[in-house]
């Protein structure tokens, strides 16, 4: 059981390898489509930025994978401390350009639009006593060399199971809809939980959880540790995968976070979980639920 429903979510580059771009009938998009792909993550290739801002971007990346507290005030004398020589509006505007949108007020990745509906937070007192009773999304930075790109994932709160993960070269919601989406062939949360990011409170990304009945929780304003389970995936990821690798292209990220969500699932065993995987705990309390339901 566990098998087959896991072999009904593809991750991006398995899609990918079904688009042909020559096809003399269907289109790329419609192609992408069919397939279940957000065109832009069909289109995508690592943002560029000058080498030095790449390199203040890194640093940044590192200092707030450690301290997700940081806003760009803080990490300006940070880095003035590493010895570099720049001002706050510089790094105001890589932190944003990176999507750390949680934790200060950057220009257009952070601020929601006004017109959007502002939604609660939903976790302070709550008890997770299930799977899917409350999933998580952010977005994070991936470096690679000459550039990076924007990786987004679906995170179950209760088992820590990784549900599904996109990859796109923009901060538009498309791609965290398609993650969304690819997770909810797994089931569907009770709750939701994001940051206040334009991504979450987009029309079609609200649209689509209330459409399905799913209640939409969001972080608070500057509270850096309310989607705390995701921080800790981003940090584990990035110390015992992308640091280590020093990525050369897209499909070398794409390879390895591949594979690293794979051992992060299946093998990567969680104190917090009673030292079982994520796979074990989430499928595991799946399977006796509904043998007792038989």
């Amino acid at each position: 059981m566990t098998g087959l429903k896991k072999n009904l979510v593809f991750p991006t580059e398995v899609k990918k390898g079904w688009i042909e771009r020559d096809h003399p009938d269907i289109s790329i998009e419609r192609q992408c489509e069919i397939c279940g792909l957000v065109r832009s993550g069909y289109y995508y290739s690592p943002k560029g930025e000058s080498q030095y801002n790449q390199s203040l971007m890194d640093l940044i990346d590192e200092e707030f994978t450690l301290h997700p507290f940081q806003g760009y005030r803080k990490m300006t004398k940070f880095l003035r401390k590493k010895g570099h020589r720049i001002n706050s509006k510089r790094i105001r505007r890589l932190m944003g350009l990176m999507g750390l949108e949680a934790v200060f007020p950057g220009k257009k990745t952070s601020i929601p639009n006004k017109e959007h509906k502002k939604y609660p937070y939903l976790l302070g007192d709550i008890e997770i006593l299930k799977p899917n009773q409350v999933w998580s999304m952010d977005i994070t930075y991936i470096r690679i060399k000459g550039g990076f790109i924007y990786l987004t994932a679906v995170l179950d709160w209760f088992s820590r199971y990784v549900l599904s993960w996109e990859v796109s070269n923009t901060l538009d919601s498309g791609f965290c809809l398609g993650a969304l989406k690819d997770a909810m062939k797994f089931g569907k949360p009770e709750i939701m939980n994001t940051d206040q990011g334009v991504q979450y409170t987009s029309t079609n990304f609200t649209g689509f959880l209330e459409a399905n009945n799913i209640r939409i929780s969001m972080d608070g304003k500057g509270r850096a540790f309310d989607n705390i389970f995701v921080e800790r995936l981003w940090r584990s990821l990035k110390y015992e995968e992308v640091y280590l690798k020093n990525y050369e292209t897209v499909q070398e990220a794409v390879t390895g976070i591949k594979e690293y969500f794979r051992f992060y699932n299946k093998e990567r065993l969680h104190q917090s979980l009673g030292y079982e995987t994520p796979e074990s705990v989430y499928f595991g309390f799946i399977f006796d639920r509904n043998e007792r339901n038989v």
